[in-house]
């Protein structure tokens, strides 16, 4: 096994640097670049102001001068910006060197995990993301692990009492609740619990109290919790059905093969029969299917309910960086999202060769 985990290892390099490349050109070659975003600010063309607001302090270092009221609010008049002044913004952004030349220094930065500096948030990206990382664990981790602890022992138990009424009334609630979209519950949620239009049992913003280092140790985790209740809830509400109804359906495949029949023969319980054999062999496409369903909680669907209950997670992060063509954290966290879900891949092989020992990826 240690063989087959190095070798793995050893492929992650190629498919890395692929994935990579191919994200890199494609983004760099898209229209509305940084430098297209730091023009249109300091031609007062930005968005609600916001980019203004960010970059129009930094204006005066394009020449070494002062500038005026008008021209820091970041208003240049019909003329535009000067082609001096432009180049000096593509020098400082680092896009006066050729694309080829930029994506080689960026590989040789992330060798060493140096992502540079956000262009518009003054901030070391790797600080941005070490500052996001805890809300999206914490979606991501206890999402997936509330939908497995609930959705596979359901599935067992539907395949056991198949068509009985349990099974019939436990489809019904699972398909149900996965027609509700997520950000549409997660606003239920918020007008009936988080100071809405009802109650006010639960707070809408961040992920700990603004008092939270002061607190006692289980104070914190009790805060900690109280927290996350509601997006927790919101992100899995929709999430069982999936994964419930693909353990009832191997379950029931597995159930009636020859060998339960034959371990049913040799006086063995049906309990025994169930957990002892029937599960080892129904549970590898579930263990299959973990790194997929642990990315997708924890970098996908987590951005409309991060936006919803005031979360700064990664994949709020992602959004904002794209839209305003922050480059660095774009592609640092595009870094980090390729590297666990590759190494995710692993997990998931080493684990179907625990579950299974007939299964030896190294014997091919």
């Amino acid at each position: 096994m240690l063989a087959y985990i190095v070798r793995r290892l050893l492929l992650i390099i190629p498919t890395f640097f692929a994935i990579i490349a191919i994200n890199f050109f494609i983004i760099q070659l898209a229209p509305g670049g940084p430098v297209d975003q730091y023009i249109a600010a300091q031609s007062g063309l930005a968005d609600g102001g916001v980019m203004q607001e960010r970059l129009a302090g930094s204006a005066d270092e394009l020449n070494g001068r002062d500038l005026t009221a008008q021209e820091a609010s970041g208003y240049r008049g019909a003329g535009g910006l000067t082609k001096e002044e432009i180049a000096e913004i593509e020098r400082r952004f680092g896009f006066d060197k050729p694309i080829g030349e930029r994506f080689v220094e960026m590989l040789k930065n992330y060798m060493v995990f140096d992502f540079g500096d956000s262009l518009f948030r003054g901030k070391a990206v790797i600080d941005l993301i070490y500052e996001r990382l805890p809300v999206s664990i914490s979606l991501g981790l206890w999402s997936t692990l509330i939908i497995y602890l609930v959705s596979i022992p359901l599935g067992i138990r539907k395949a056991v009492k198949h068509n009985s009424r349990f099974d019939v009334w436990t489809t019904t609630i699972v398909l149900a609740t996965s027609a509700i979209p997520a950000f549409l519950f997660a606003v239920v949620l918020v007008i009936l619990f988080a100071g809405g239009s009802f109650l006010d049992w639960f707070p809408l913003r961040g992920l700990t109290s603004n008092n939270w280092e002061s607190l006692a140790w289980y104070d914190k985790i009790i805060d900690y919790f109280w927290h996350m209740t509601l997006p927790i809830i919101a992100t899995v509400i929709g999430s069982f059905a999936a994964l419930t109804m693909l353990t009832k359906n191997l379950f029931l495949e597995e159930i009636n093969r020859q060998y339960v029949m034959t371990a049913r023969a040799k006086g063995l319980t049906e309990k025994a029969v169930l957990y002892k054999h029937v599960f080892r062999n129904a549970m590898l496409i579930i263990v299959a299917g973990l790194p997929a369903a642990l990315i997708g909680v924890f970098f996908g669907s987590s951005l409309i309910i991060e936006i919803i209950f005031s979360l700064d997670g990664l994949g709020l992060l992602f959004y904002e960086t794209t839209v305003q063509r922050d480059y660095p954290v774009i592609f640092a966290t595009l870094y980090v999202f390729t590297l666990v879900g590759l190494l995710l891949n692993i997990v998931s092989d080493v684990m179907y060769m625990i579950i299974d020992p007939r299964i030896d990826f190294e014997a091919r």
